[in-house]
């Protein structure tokens, strides 16, 4: 690996530049020269492209150098794709998207290519909402920016950032520990009430006010919910091997005898954290 600390700007940049046409010549041989590259369209691509970005999320989530860079390779060879194809057929190529996504930059940082002031993140994502409502073919109103694709936990929390930069928040995070007690009574009265389809809908609102919480409290819900499923497989996997090492059967054990031996995983895996 080419020491990139080491080297002067000007000099990385022309790299950076020779390693991206690169990619695009060695695209563009493919597209004509391998018949599963020749075959790809936008639609046979998506599939892909989707665990391409889950796989990057993972080596983000696990801090891999390694493999974020191999990662992000791959998710860059998904645009490159996606805009070969379109060159293809006369509609855009990768240089007005790099283009597009220039303009984009600069219109809306306005407070670092402007004369808009803004000192704090919180005052430029406010800018930022502001400026995308007012954008040529932009977002049309508050959530019209939100992906209606976007996983349900991460929709939420999306949800309430965008809102929160209109003024539509509660005025101090502790106000929203009432809404969570709200709905987890109206979670009970629909279970006691064996109304799947009205039970369904309050936990709903239930995990919306959590989402809601864990933002308020500068929690990224999404994060900490990945943080416990990992720390939830470790410690299953640690009572799992216990069992078979002492000749122990999961599905004849009691609740209290599983007990014990998640309760000794917590302090044996807390040890090596």
């Amino acid at each position: 690996m080419s020491n990139i600390t080491s080297t002067p700007k000007s000099s990385r940049r022309k790299e950076q530049l020779e390693a991206f046409g690169r990619m695009l010549d060695i695209l563009d041989e493919l597209r004509v020269k391998c018949p599963w590259d020749a075959k790809q369209t936008n639609e046979s691509l998506r599939p892909n492209t989707i665990e391409e970005t889950f796989e990057l999320a993972e080596a983000l989530a696990n801090d891999d150098t390694l493999n974020i860079k191999k990662e992000l390779g791959d998710v860059l060879l998904h645009i490159a794709f996606y805009s070969k194809i379109a060159s293809e057929k006369g509609e855009f190529d990768i240089a007005d998207v790099c283009n597009a996504l220039s303009d984009k930059l600069i219109f809306r940082h306005p407070h670092v290519f402007g004369d808009v002031k803004a000192d704090s993140s919180d005052e430029v994502i406010q800018n930022w909402e502001q400026i995308k409502l007012k954008e040529k073919g932009g977002n049309k109103t508050v959530l019209g920016g939100v992906p209606s694709a976007l996983p349900a936990l991460i929709k939420a929390n999306r949800i309430q950032e965008k809102v929160r930069n209109v003024g539509f928040d509660w005025e101090e995070p502790s106000q929203v520990w009432e809404k969570v007690a709200e709905e987890i009574d109206e979670v009970k009265i629909e279970i006691e009430r064996n109304d799947k389809e009205a039970l369904e809908q309050e936990f709903g609102d239930l995990l919306f006010a959590v989402v809601n919480a864990a933002r308020l409290y500068g929690v990224n819900p999404e994060n900490a919910l990945e943080k416990t499923n990992k720390k939830f497989i470790s410690r299953f996997n640690y009572l799992e091997q216990a069992c078979k090492e002492r000749g122990l059967d999961l599905k004849s054990m009691s609740l209290s005898e599983m007990d014990e031996i998640w309760n000794e995983a917590k302090a044996a895996l807390a040890k090596k954290a």
